[in-house]
C-alpha cells in the first residue's frame, strides 16, 4: 500500500483504495468476495483500519479464467482449534496471485464453505497436489504460522521421475537456492545451504521411478530443483530442467508431484496429527511412456 501523503487520512483500507481507484462499488463486490487480503493474507473487510506503511492485494477483474477441474476434499476439520486441511488438486493456486484469483484454494473455499477469514498456513505450488493446511479465523492463524516457522510442519511428498541406476538412493540434497521475483525458474548458487531434501526410491511405475521426498526447509521450487539437479526432472514439470512454453489453459499434463502426508504437533490442542492425502500418483492426465505398463508403482 502507498504510504499516506502529508496530511491525509483514511479511516479505513476502504476509503483509500476508492481514493485510489475510483470504484466504490467494484471494491465492495471484491471485499465481499474475499479478493482483496493483506500482505499476511487476512481478508480485507469494509471496516478493515488503515495501517500507514501496510500493504494490501488488490486483484483486477480478469475477463476470464479457466475453471480449474477437480473438488477440494476436506482431510481434516477442527472448528474449536480452527484449523482445515484439504486435499489440493492440481493446477490450483493457494490464494490469489497474478492472473489466478478466483480458481484458487482459498477463494473457492471461502465461497464453498461459508469461511470469509480462510488463510493458508503455509503453500503449495500451483502444479502441486495434495495435503494444505489452512485456519478458519484470525485467532487461530499466529499458532499454526509459528509452528511452521520453526520446522514443527514434517512434510513428505511423492514423485514420479526418471530412474538413473548410477544415482546412490538414500541421498540427501543440501544447497543454496534462490527464486529472484519475476523470473520463472529458481536457482542454485554458492553459499550456506537454505534448502534440504532426503530423496528416496519407493519402487517404479514402468520405467519411472516412484520417488519419496522428505523435505527439511520449504524454498519455492525446492523439490523440483533439487530433483532435476540429481538428473530426474519431475514428470509434467514445465519449468525443470528447461523452461518449456506450455499454454497456461492446457491443464492436460500435471505435475507428477504430491503432498502425501503432514505430522505436527497442534499448537492449539497439543494433539500429535497426521494427516494423509487421498490422492494417488500417477496423477490423472499421466501419460505412461511408451513399453511402460500401466498400474500402480511396485514397491
Amino acid at each position: 500500500m502507498p504510504s499516506r501523503p502529508p496530511g491525509s487520512s483514511w479511516p479505513t483500507v476502504l476509503d483509500f483504495l476508492v481514493v485510489l481507484t475510483g470504484d466504490e462499488p467494484g471494491l465492495r463486490r471484491r471485499i465481499a468476495a474475499g479478493e482483496v487480503v493483506l500482505a499476511d493474507g487476512t481478508p480485507v473487510e469494509e471496516g478493515t483500519p488503515y495501517l500507514p506503511g501496510g500493504v494490501v492485494h488488490l486483484y483486477r477483474d480478469l475477463p476470464t479464467e479457466v475453471e480449474v477441474p477437480g473438488e477440494i476434499p476436506v482431510l481434516l476439520r477442527d472448528d474449536e482449534c480452527g484449523l482445515l486441511v484439504v486435499d489440493k488438486p492440481p493446477f490450483l493456486a493457494t490464494m490469489p496471485r497474478g492472473s489466478h484469483v478466483v480458481q484458487t484454494v482459498v477463494v473457492r473455499l471461502r465461497r464453498e464453505l461459508d469461511l470469509p477469514d480462510l488463510t493458508p498456513v503455509h503453500r503449495l505450488d500451483r502444479l502441486t497436489s495434495g495435503v494444505l493446511l489452512l485456519t478458519t479465523r484470525p485467532e487461530a492463524r499466529s499458532p499454526y504460522q509459528r509452528m511452521v516457522q520453526a520446522g514443527g510442519l514434517d512434510k513428505t511428498y511423492e514423485a514420479l521421475a526418471p530412474v538413473r541406476p548410477d544415482l546412490p538412493l538414500p541421498t540427501t540434497v543440501a544447497n543454496r537456492i534462490v527464486k529472484e521475483r519475476g523470473t520463472p525458474q529458481a536457482r542454485v548458487e554458492e553459499g550456506d545451504p537454505n534448502a534440504i531434501t532426503r530423496v528416496e526410491l519407493l519402487g517404479t511405475l514402468g520405467s519411472r521411478g516412484h520417488y519419496r521426498l522428505l523435505p527439511t526447509t520449504g524454498r519455492t521450487h525446492q523439490l523440483r530443483v533439487h530433483l532435476a539437479g540429481l538428473g530426474v526432472p519431475i514428470a509434467g514439470d514445465p519449468l525443470y530442467p528447461v523452461v518449456r512454453d506450455v499454454d497456461p489453459t492446457d491443464l492436460s499434463t500435471p505435475l507428477q508431484l504430491l503432498s502425501r502426508a503432514v505430522t505436527f504437533r497442534d499448537p492449539v490442542n497439543g494433539q500429535l496429527r497426521t494427516v494423509t492425502s487421498r490422492r494417488t500418483l500417477p496423477m490423472p492426465g499421466y501419460a505412461v511412456p511408451a513399453g511402460d505398463a500401466d498400474g500402480p508403482a511396485s514397491r
